[in-house]
């Protein structure tokens, strides 16, 4: 699986914008430059693809569109594709960056081993991005038939029949479905991808600077993946990502306009199908950054028509093209622009931060920042670098603007400083979640400005500066990078993997209850409409089982006959976790999930006891739902299963090791050390509760029994349960040890090392919530009995 996703995959989406690229050139009379190839490529498939997702009735076929604009650009474009060819070969460093920077955006899950995806506790934006793909692939824009009812259908709803742009995500679900890729696996190669296409035309424009060689490959990297942007590539910012690279193509374009300015007016289709693809990517927002490329070239035409080397006829047929082809490719953003723009402005004006727990510094614009986390300042010596390398980094962008200016580059020089122009007016205009995306896009226009700099010592009498000032613009980029992905947190597969296996084992059998919080199941189980309490989207006939959005799910809590309309309850593994209604029969037990389905017939109860999970109820709230029992009822209760809690607070922590809201925080290497005892002799199953990325040794009594990493939930709030460890115990204590490893080149080892809790249950039934019926009459027996809640059930 990880050679399909990480190599096959990407092979195979590269050779589609190629073929694509292919096609534009051959309509655009051979003028694309090689290096933008790819992502004028990747801008045609984008406007194909929302085509052909705007007519729901062809919206199926959308792979099979995709592979045949690529072959249709490879026939028609075969003397082409052979002098890329010959290009390639003689350049190497074509080759040799985008693939440098690909490995950059994916080495998290490359060096895991494993298929997954990064940033996974930062935002579940992802999940959207994913569900949004395989809906528009399968349905189009066709919205009627969803269900409203539930967090599946409402996500949908709420983004993609609300224009929400969906540009990447139309091309990211054709291109994958193309070859029966689960889009979960797909979606990190993707975004490395499409990140890779940026470095064709930050080398084009390096190269306009005067870097050649080495020097302009350094840059092109450099540019591609500064600090803001690899952390916006890490939590999979699919939209944003796009917009760069068809940000960065159009200042190549622009910058290079005597290749095409002057030609036939079908040489403006490049840049017109980039256009549209910003806008369908990133929807009316992307108006700003389109500006740039339009007044500069607005600039350029100007003095093209006052030294008589255009005509007013010429611009307007290439002014008439450009239009054209931007319309059409972009139509469904077009068509319901109004909802687009209103999209944009709930961005800019929103008060909800996202994942920002404060706003961003505008520090990270020049691209280097020595810390795990961009949302955090760097402190210690760390913080002395950063300062140091930012201060130099400001040098070098200084020397840039003068060598820029001495040799005439005056469209990139004017690019450059509309790019910032509109990072300094847009960050005042919007608030904290949508200046963090605008000061993601202008990192790079600051990076390459600094490279500039490079370029302006090398042609100066201090050339021999210009390489060490280009090895620590890279150092500094690529160091702040790897901070990032030693701190990322990846998507744990196994249980991923469990989740889709239940997704075509139950499918079209929901609606579901889903009462873990883990909103990439919205992907995972989408064919079981599922209903997640505890989702931003919640069930709207399920009402008050969560206090709130990420928080624990009590089904008891829900009037009975609410649960009539769902055929399955899909739970976490969790011997502490109260049992579905019994109602419910569980069907399916794997090692993370429990299915139940509801007893065909089986009625609703007519009155339930809900109890503090495990604890014993007081005998009067017993006999008081008894007394509402009719005749021929019985009381059904759910029996906790005897637990041992380890007191970690009463713990051996090592120094450095911190108790907080979430836990018993393992900063560092170190060994807890928890006492526990157990009332007899057999075989027990331990459970720990936490979000543990970094790697842990579990063992008891000196003995290891374990080792754990990547086990992490769905949101960083919420302890995941990892288990069951099976361990023979004798009666009385024993210890329970629980060790930091750290692996300081393994991507993760600097995320989450938490320790919620730990507990034992008796291994078998015994460590499972049982069923006890009895009749009304009989309610003391239930009375100091751990239980999880007590039902009148009907006869």
């Amino acid at each position: 699986m990880l050679v399909l996703n990480l190599f096959i995959y990407p092979a195979v989406l590269v050779v589609l914008l190629a073929g694509a690229g292919l096609l534009v050139d051959r309509a655009s009379a051979g003028l694309v430059p090689t290096p933008v190839l790819l992502s004028v490529g990747a801008a045609l498939l984008i406007g194909a693809t929302q085509l052909v997702a705007y007519i729901p009735a062809i919206a199926p076929a959308s792979p099979y569109v995709v592979l045949a604009v690529a072959l249709a650009g490879f026939v028609l474009g075969r003397r082409r594709a052979a002098a890329v060819a010959g290009d390639v070969r003689s350049r190497p460093l074509c080759l040799l960056v985008p693939l440098l920077a690909y490995v950059c955006a994916v080495a998290p899950v490359l060096l895991a081993g494993r298929a997954s995806f990064s940033a996974y506790l930062i935002v579940s934006d992802a999940a959207v991005h994913m569900i949004g793909a395989d809906y528009l692939i399968r349905h189009g824009m066709d919205f009627s038939h969803l269900d409203l009812s539930n967090s599946y259908g409402q996500t949908i709803n709420a983004y993609y029949n609300m224009h929400y742009p969906s540009g990447a995500d139309t091309l990211f679900g054709a291109s994958a479905r193309l070859i029966a890729l689960p889009l979960i696996w797909a979606f990190q190669p993707f975004n490395g991808v499409i990140l890779a296409l940026a470095t064709g035309p930050a080398w084009l424009l390096a190269r306009r600077m005067g870097l050649r060689g080495l020097l302009a490959g350094a840059a092109a990297l450099s540019v591609t993946v500064p600090a803001l942007v690899y952390g916006f590539v890490l939590m999979s910012s699919v939209k944003e990502i796009t917009a760069l690279t068809m940000i960065l193509t159009m200042a190549a374009l622009c910058v290079g306009h005597r290749r095409w300015l002057d030609a036939p007016p079908r040489s403006v289709i490049p840049l017109a199908v980039c256009l549209a693809a910003g806008f369908s990517a990133l929807g009316a927002a992307f108006g700003a950054w389109a500006l740039t490329a339009i007044i500069v070239l607005g600039f350029v035409a100007a003095g093209e028509l006052r030294a008589g080397r255009m005509r007013w006829g010429h611009l307007a047929a290439v002014a008439g093209v450009g239009v054209l082809v931007t319309v059409i490719a972009a139509w469904p953003t077009w068509a319901g622009v109004s909802g687009s723009v209103q999209v944009a402005q709930n961005i800019a004006s929103t008060t909800n931060r996202g994942n920002l727990t404060l706003t961003l510094h505008p520090a990270l614009v020049f691209g280097i920042w020595l810390w795990g986390s961009y949302q955090e300042a760097p402190a210690g010596s760390d913080l002395v670098w950063t300062q140091a390398l930012i201060i130099l980094t400001v040098i070098a962008a200084l020397i840039g603007l003068v060598h820029l200016a001495r040799v005439r580059a005056f469209a990139l020089l004017g690019w450059l400083a509309l790019m910032l122009l509109v990072w300094l007016i847009v960050s005042d205009y919007v608030t904290a979640w949508a200046g963090a995306k605008t000061l993601m896009l202008t990192s790079p226009v600051v990076v390459l400005l600094a490279w500039g700099g490079v370029a302006g010592l090398r042609a100066s009498r201090l050339r021999v500066l210009a390489p060490v000032l280009a090895v620590a613009l890279t150092a500094a980029v690529l160091v702040s990078d790897a901070y990032q992905y030693n701190s990322t947190e990846l998507a744990p597969t196994a249980r991923y993997e469990e989740l889709g296996s239940l997704n075509a084992r139950y499918s079209g059998e929901g609606p579901a209850i889903f009462t873990d919080f883990d909103e990439y199941s919205l992907y995972q189980l989408r064919d079981l409409d599922i209903a997640g309490p505890d989702f931003r989207y919640r069930p709207t006939d399920l009402h008050d089982i969560t206090t709130g959005h990420g928080h624990s799910v009590d089904l008891e809590r829900a009037p009975p006959s609410e649960l009539l309309a769902y055929p399955l309850i899909i739970t976490r593994r969790d011997p502490l976790a109260p049992r579905p209604p019994s109602a419910y029969t569980m069907v399916w037990q794997g090692r993370y999930y429990q299915v139940w389905r509801r007893r065909d017939g089986a009625p609703a109860a007519l009155a339930v006891l809900s109890t503090q999970h495990g604890a014993e109820p007081a005998c009067r709230a017993v006999r008081a739902i008894a007394r509402t029992a009719p005749a021929g009822s019985r009381l059904v209760a759910a029996l906790a299963p005897r637990s041992i809690r380890v007191h970690l607070a009463l713990s051996a922590a090592p120094a450095g090791w911190q108790f907080q809201q979430n836990g018993l925080s393992m900063t560092a290497p170190g060994t807890l050390r928890a006492p526990f005892s157990v009332p007899r002799a057999g075989v027990w199953e331990l459970w720990l509760q936490g979000q543990l990325m970094g790697t842990v040794a579990v063992g008891v009594d000196a003995a290891e029994l374990t080792r754990i990493s990547g086990q992490v939930g769905g949101d960083a709030a919420v302890p995941d349960i990892a288990g069951p460890f099976h361990v023979p115990l004798s009666a009385g204590g024993h210890t329970l040890t629980v060790r930091r490893i750290r692996r300081p080149l393994a991507p993760g080892d600097g995320g989450l090392a938490v320790l919620s809790g730990a507990f034992l249950v008796p291994s078998g039934p015994a460590g499972e919530p049982s069923l006890l019926s009895v009749a009304p009459a009989r309610w003391r027996t239930l009375c100091r009995r751990p239980l999880q809640w007590v039902e009148v059930v009907p006869a």
